[in-house]
């Protein structure tokens, strides 16, 4: 299902089929370093990642994370979305690219067309953003958008620190 189009992506929901992409995205040296390792290293391990994150999300949240297509050449590029997370109050905005579409301008075409979907087809006035104090690149992003930093959480279960941000849609 297409979420949205922008002048040069499609957005839409993952489907079983592009866990190889989301192996190769997960696998990416910045994913490990901002996000974190989430032990997926076969096409099995991500197919179950996405059955039970982006694609669990989609049936209990009617949102979760979506694949950008770049339209010109119908290759994924990375990762844009909503979550809820059991830490947190507010939903929140997430991305991810894979290193060669870095500043080319993706982060901010994809993140506000979810922003303006979370807004215009669910409703949502406000969200929230997290991001590693050393993630200078996510962190001008969400600037950009418009997101302010609220302050500093101790999050998940090993406690990591993180900013957060929000913003009024």
């Amino acid at each position: 299902m297409i979420i949205r189009k922008t002048e040069r992506l499609i957005i839409r929901r993952f489907i079983i089929s592009d866990a190889p992409f989301l192996l190769s995205l997960m696998n990416s040296p910045d994913w490990l370093k901002y996000i974190g390792d989430r032990n997926v290293r076969t096409i099995q391990d991500a197919e179950n990642y996405l059955e039970n994150g982006s694609m669990k999300s989609y049936t209990d949240h009617n949102f979760g994370f979506y694949l950008l297509i770049q339209k010109n050449s119908l290759l994924p590029i990375g990762t844009c979305g909503l979550v809820k997370r059991d830490d947190l109050e507010h939903i929140d905005l997430g991305f991810a690219f894979l290193p060669e579409y870095y500043q080319k301008g993706f982060g901010f075409e994809s993140s506000t067309a979810i922003m303006e979907h979370a807004k215009d087809d669910l409703g949502l006035d406000q969200l929230a953003a997290i991001s590693t104090p050393e993630n200078t690149a996510s962190i001008a992003l969400l600037l950009k958008l418009g997101f302010q930093f609220e302050n500093n959480i101790l999050f998940g279960d090993d406690k990591e620190l993180l900013n957060l941000y929000f913003v009024k849609i």
